[in-house]
C-alpha cells in the first residue's frame, strides 16, 4: 500500500455530513438544478472580536449573501488561483487570502502596493491584520470574513463538513488532513528580511507527498474530491481545481 492511499484512508472514516445549516436558522441552503445556493445576513452565528480593533479598522455591517455553486462538480485538470474560496454552512464568506504587501513606505508597514512581492498571509499576521479568535476580521464593506477554520464550527456532533468552495466542491475539517505545504528553511532573500516565519504566503512551499493533500488542500475520499480546512498553512484551499469556478465577491 502507498503512503498516499494509506494516508486517504485515514480519512475516509472521518468525513461526516449533517444539516449544513442546523447550527444557524439565518444561514439558508437550497438546491435549484444544478446550483446549490446558500445565503444570509453575513452575521456569524457565534460571538466575534470587537471591530473596529487596532490592526483592522472596520466595523462589522450585515450584508445580504448569496453564494450559488455547482451542485454537480466537476474536477478538471488545472488548478486556478482564487481569493475567496467559498462559503461556510453558517453563510460566512471564506477568504483566506490577503491584498496586503509588506511595504517599508506605509506607516504600517503593508499596504497594496505588491511591488515588494511579499503578500501578508491572514493567519501569519493575525496580529497585524486584527482577527479575532475565530480567524476572522472585516474587510471594508463590513464583510465578516475567515482566513482560518472558525473553533465554532469545530463541534463535536455537527459533522465535518464546514462549507462549500466556490467550485462546489466540500469542504470539511478532519484531523487525519495534513497539508502538503511546508515552511521554508532559510532566511528571506530581499526586505522585509528575517527567517522565514510564516507572516508572508512567500515563506511557504508546496512539497508534494509532505502531507496527505494536493496543492489546493484537496483529496480524493471514496471516489470523491473534497477540500480540507487544516490547522496549519494554507489553512484553506487557495487554489480550486472544478471546472466551473463561481466568482465571489
Amino acid at each position: 500500500m502507498t503512503l498516499a492511499k494509506l494516508a486517504f484512508g485515514l480519512l475516509i472514516t472521518s468525513l461526516a455530513v449533517t444539516n449544513p445549516a442546523a447550527a444557524d436558522p439565518s444561514a439558508k441552503v437550497t438546491q435549484r438544478g444544478n446550483q446549490l445556493c446558500i445565503s444570509s445576513n453575513g452575521v456569524p452565528d457565534h460571538e466575534t472580536g470587537q471591530f473596529p480593533n487596532r490592526g483592522n479598522p472596520h466595523r462589522l455591517q450585515a450584508q445580504s449573501i448569496k453564494v450559488c455553486v455547482p451542485a454537480n462538480p466537476q474536477k478538471g485538470a488545472r488548478a486556478q488561483q482564487v481569493q475567496t474560496v467559498g462559503i461556510a454552512t453558517n453563510g460566512i464568506i471564506i477568504r483566506p487570502g490577503t491584498a496586503d504587501y509588506y511595504d517599508a513606505r506605509s506607516p504600517r508597514g503593508h499596504s497594496r502596493n505588491r511591488a515588494s512581492g511579499w503578500n501578508l498571509e491572514g493567519m501569519g499576521a493575525r496580529e497585524t491584520l486584527g482577527l479575532d479568535h475565530q480567524n476572522a476580521h472585516v474587510d471594508h464593506r463590513g464583510i465578516y470574513h475567515y482566513h482560518g477554520m472558525p473553533p465554532a464550527l469545530d463541534t463535536p456532533g455537527q459533522g465535518t463538513r464546514m462549507g462549500w468552495a466556490a467550485d462546489g466542491f466540500e469542504i470539511h475539517h478532519v484531523a487525519s488532513a495534513r497539508s502538503s505545504w511546508q515552511l521554508k528553511s532559510g532566511t528571506r532573500p530581499s526586505a522585509p528580511g528575517g527567517r522565514y516565519d510564516g507572516t508572508y504566503n512567500e515563506d511557504f512551499e508546496y512539497r508534494p507527498g509532505s502531507g496527505n493533500l494536493d496543492e489546493c488542500n484537496g483529496a480524493v475520499v471514496n471516489g470523491q474530491y473534497y477540500y480540507f480546512a487544516t490547522d496549519t498553512y494554507p489553512f484553506f484551499p487557495r487554489c480550486l481545481f472544478g471546472t466551473r469556478i463561481t466568482r465571489i465577491r
